[in-house]
């Protein structure tokens, strides 16, 4: 029904910046969310970001807060992840997913569509 394509990642050096895209096709519809997570090695794949599409309304981790930005463009049903001041620990595959629901949910397991994730790593 949706298929996600997403671009971007990278090597970056700590302090620097990325921009992730994730670009819908398929039937799409205004009730959906949409969600950036990342999984570092060894690690539980964690929520980064939300965006309802009605209303563009944000959700951000606590550890993103303030150097991440989730954004949208109507037009060419795509979603962004600015991440700017990068740290070392933002270092991990970064995934855009889709959720059937107009409010940001955090659970991996409530997106029903997954983009196949770009690496994003960030040099000390």
């Amino acid at each position: 029904q949706v298929q996600l394509v997403e671009s971007g990642g990278g090597l970056v050096q700590a302090g620097g910046s990325l921009r992730l895209s994730c670009a819908a096709s398929g039937r799409t519809f205004n009730n959906y969310v949409m969600g950036w997570f990342r999984q570092a090695p060894g690690k539980e794949r964690e929520f980064v970001a939300g965006l309802s599409w009605i209303g563009g309304y944000t959700y951000y981790a606590d550890s993103v807060k303030g150097r991440f930005t989730i954004s949208r463009d109507n037009a060419k049903n795509t979603v962004y992840l600015q991440m700017n001041s990068l740290k070392p620990e933002d270092t991990a595959v970064y995934y855009c997913a889709a959720s059937p629901r107009a409010a940001v949910t955090i659970t991996p397991k409530s997106y029903e569509y997954w983009a196949q994730g770009t690496q994003v790593t960030v040099s000390s």
